[in-house]
């Protein structure tokens, strides 16, 4: 039996928020099948999390938790010890910087910028900023194979960029059943497979980093539930899986919450 999930969405939205100047008209269908494992999610724990923190980038290094916030004149990198949720450091950005994802590779962190064409590479132990690269294009995602920088866009293209440089090495297409998949926003590499949230959709795909191919698809619907919602509340975003015990956590732009979630199978 063939599942369809239909999303139409047109409206005047920034990369990443209802609130920015540039105007996006988004309209988005994704026909599932079969062929694609289907999932909905497990919610094993829910964590607080800071309303004031529009979330770009989620990662763990050695349990630490990091995340990267963006908006024009809120722009931040936070490291907040995960225990017992103290934060140990922030990192302000100035005004005219948009932050979107970010991640760690040899024990740098590297954070992207929306319209700015700028990666921030900062020392992790020091917090301090060491250097920056020059992109063309729109930076939404950023993730890791271990190896290679992996960055979304906001199309349905992923690039694979060389850490040292930037520059980029491959790119592959993302499709869904044979069909382009655009809106391919924050990012996270697990068990070899690359994670995505689909901008302004509740869905999670997870793609094949060999071809592009999408193989899975979460469903996270009302993940945050209506009564814990409100006006500033903004779209799911945010996958982090913790290398100290593999667990996998999602958050939302502005939620409430946290959750540590497992996956059920359809």
């Amino acid at each position: 039996m063939k599942l369809i999930f239909q999303l139409v969405i047109t409206s005047m939205i920034g990369v990443c928020s209802l609130s920015c100047n540039s105007s996006r008209s988004v309209t988005q269908t994704i026909t599932s099948s079969n062929e694609i494992v289907k999932y909905v999610l497990n919610v094993e724990q829910e964590l607080d999390h800071s309303t004031d923190k529009y979330t770009q980038g989620l990662f763990f290094h050695d349990g630490i938790l990091y995340e990267s916030a963006g908006q024009y004149g809120e722009s931040a990198l936070y490291k907040t010890d995960f225990e017992n949720g103290k934060l140990l450091s922030t990192v302000k950005f100035p005004d005219k910087y948009f932050l979107e994802g970010a991640c760690t590779l040899n024990g740098k962190i590297y954070i992207i910028t929306w319209n700015e064409g700028e990666c921030f590479v900062y020392d992790m132990k020091t917090m301090q900023g060491e250097s920056k690269f020059r992109y063309k294009g729109e930076g939404w995602g950023l993730t890791t194979d271990g190896k290679f920088l992996i960055m979304s866009d906001g199309s349905s293209i992923i690039t694979f960029r060389d850490p040292d440089t930037f520059s980029s090495v491959r790119q592959i297409p993302v499709t869904y059943k044979g069909k382009e998949l655009r809106f391919i926003n924050e990012l996270e590499y697990i068990d070899g497979k690359i994670w995505a949230n689909v901008y302004t959709t509740d869905q999670i795909v997870i793609i094949n980093p060999l071809n592009g191919v999408v193989e899975g698809e979460i469903d996270c619907t009302n993940l945050l539930k209506a009564e814990e919602k409100d006006d500033r509340t903004d779209v799911l975003n945010g996958i982090a899986i913790n290398d100290v015990d593999g667990s996998i956590y999602l958050t939302g732009k502005y939620w409430p919450k946290m959750y540590k979630i497992s996956l059920i199978k359809l």
